[in-house]
């Protein structure tokens, strides 16, 4: 049966702090807004009618090719219109969340119907003391940009299992989770597809000003690895000391059958960790002997692993489907949870069955995304904002610190790290280059502003995702109810992330392979 959570002690009714009170007051705002899908609806039609205001506007972005002019164009012409239905279907299917949360859940579905997962929870949970789970989740969640978007449809969910199964509350597990995934998403010891594709697109930016500039793909790598450390244990301190105080008064009123078990383990289930283990640990195995030759077909032409157009970076989500659906399998047959190849199947529907929710929402965050792009207003916000910080003309501090904030301002509306860096890139680098900054401290401070607001914008693609995840335990939970819970981390992590870096620069501890603070 499911451990439920401790009651707390009755005691007398405590006044609200202030910061309680704020709290509550932006759940209770944020519930009154429309479900997520009709929200996105809603953004579409605000963004036909701004473009066609703005129809015509012109304004300009740098490229390494020089200013390259860009103009608003209104999505309610007639010839928009038509191309925006003509492309439904390929903008819902080619919605990059949609094929990363299905493809992944396939494999994670039949581990955890197999009771996999489970029984590796329950491994898990007999030697973890009950304090330490949440570094080690924020921990796991922040290791696990190494595998792209994996941790959104894996770590998070497990965070809740593992809350939950501790008697905590599940949705203190979800915010250190996707805290940890998405908050911290530039913290990371273990270098990533990401690093090479934003190093690329810096160089590209630096070469606007000098063409011999290389910048190399670990040059923020120091930074992020000790940011891994800064992450856990602001998100440690949040989690046990707001985050779950403040949830004590909102029950868990999932239905008990619908939620993993955690019975104590069986010979049987014992039995089938150890032949699942095993066969995880082969699959890996298998994996380095494919990538350690040199002319291994799994690297990039460059002969290296991480570079974003390694095969290997992009088989992530692959990947991740095959190392948990063989060994899912195999504890199945092992264990005797499953009798035949019908159970597997079953498995995998099941799994499916449960994203009926984020796929309505998907469908609609797709057509708002396509209209948005096409009518160039998030480049115009961009440019516009970048040249307000330009013109301040502040000392190099205050200027980090504004090209924090404008990015994480920005981050609010485009969701993709490399699509706004490319964006933002060819404004940030040349100017900052020009002031005496490298192209390197230029980068880490976009990651830090990239980062921290991910967690309270329902326009990130995952933010649907996890209020589902949320709302398997807590049905009321809704745009606000996260909100309001993951305030605390991004205010928190933007403020001393951004003290961080500061640190770093005024202590001259090198940002990563030459990653250093001035220019030239």
């Amino acid at each position: 049966m499911v451990r439920p959570m401790s009651e707390p002690e009755p005691k007398a009714a405590e006044k609200p702090s202030l910061g309680g009170r704020l709290l509550d007051l932006i759940e209770r705002a944020g519930n009154r807004l429309p479900d997520p899908a009709l929200l996105f609806v809603y953004a579409l039609i605000v963004v036909w009618l701004v473009s066609a205001l703005l129809d015509g506007t012109t304004f300009e972005v740098m490229s390494k090719d020089g200013p390259v002019p860009r103009t608003v164009e209104s999505q309610v012409t007639g010839t928009a219109l038509a191309q925006f239905l003509s492309d439904m279907l390929k903008t819902f299917t080619s919605f990059h969340p949609l094929g990363v949360v299905l493809v992944a859940l396939l494999g994670v579905g039949v581990a955890e119907s197999s009771g996999f997962i489970n029984a590796g929870l329950k491994g898990l949970l007999s030697f973890t003391p009950r304090k330490l789970l949440t570094p080690m989740v924020i921990f796991v969640a922040a290791i696990s940009h190494t595998a792209a978007d994996a941790g959104y449809v894996l770590v998070i969910p497990l965070g809740a299992v593992i809350f939950y199964a501790a008697g905590r509350h599940p949705l203190a597990g979800i915010a250190a989770a996707f805290a940890g995934v998405s908050g911290g998403f530039s913290a990371n010891p273990i270098p990533s597809g990401i690093d090479p594709l934003l190093a690329g697109l810096t160089q590209e930016a630096a070469a606007l000003i000098n063409p011999d500039r290389l910048v190399n793909p670990l040059s923020n790598w120091t930074f992020t690895a000790a940011s891994t450390l800064l992450i856990v244990l602001v998100g440690w301190f949040i989690t046990d000391r707001i985050i779950e105080p403040r949830l004590r008064k909102t029950p868990v009123d999932a239905d008990v059958e619908d939620l993993p078990t955690f019975d104590p383990m069986t010979p049987a289930q014992r039995r089938g960790l150890l032949a699942g283990g095993a066969a995880m640990l082969v699959g890996i195995g298998v994996l380095v002997v494919l990538v350690l030759p040199a002319g291994s077909a799994l690297r990039a032409p460059n002969g290296t692993v991480t570079d974003f157009k390694a095969p290997l970076m992009q088989s992530i989500v692959p990947l991740i489907f095959l190392l948990f659906l063989i060994p899912g399998i195999v504890h199945g047959f092992v264990s005797g949870t499953f009798q035949s190849h019908r159970d597997v199947v079953k498995a995998m529907a099941k799994a499916m069955s449960s994203m009926g929710y984020y796929l309505v929402m998907a469908f609609f965050a797709s057509l708002f995304i396509y209209a948005f792009n096409k009518s160039n207003l998030g480049a115009l916000l961009a440019v516009e904002g970048a040249s307000a910080l330009k013109a301040a003309n502040f000392p190099p501090p205050v200027t980090i610190i504004g090209i924090i904030l404008l990015c994480a301002t920005v981050n609010l509306l485009i969701g993709s790290a490399s699509a706004k860096w490319a964006l933002l890139a060819p404004i940030f680098v040349p100017m900052l280059m020009q002031l005496g900054i490298s192209p390197e401290f230029t980068q880490a401070s976009y990651r830090v502003g990239d980062s921290t607001t991910n967690i309270i914008t329902p326009l990130m693609p995952y933010f649907p995702l996890v209020v589902a995840f949320a709302q398997r335990y807590v049905k009321r939970t809704g745009i606000g109810t996260l909100t309001a819970i993951m305030l605390p981390y991004s205010l928190s992590f933007l403020v001393l992330w951004t003290a961080f870096l500061l640190g770093f620069w005024a202590l001259g501890i090198p940002l990563g392979i030459s990653g250093g603070y001035t220019y030239p």
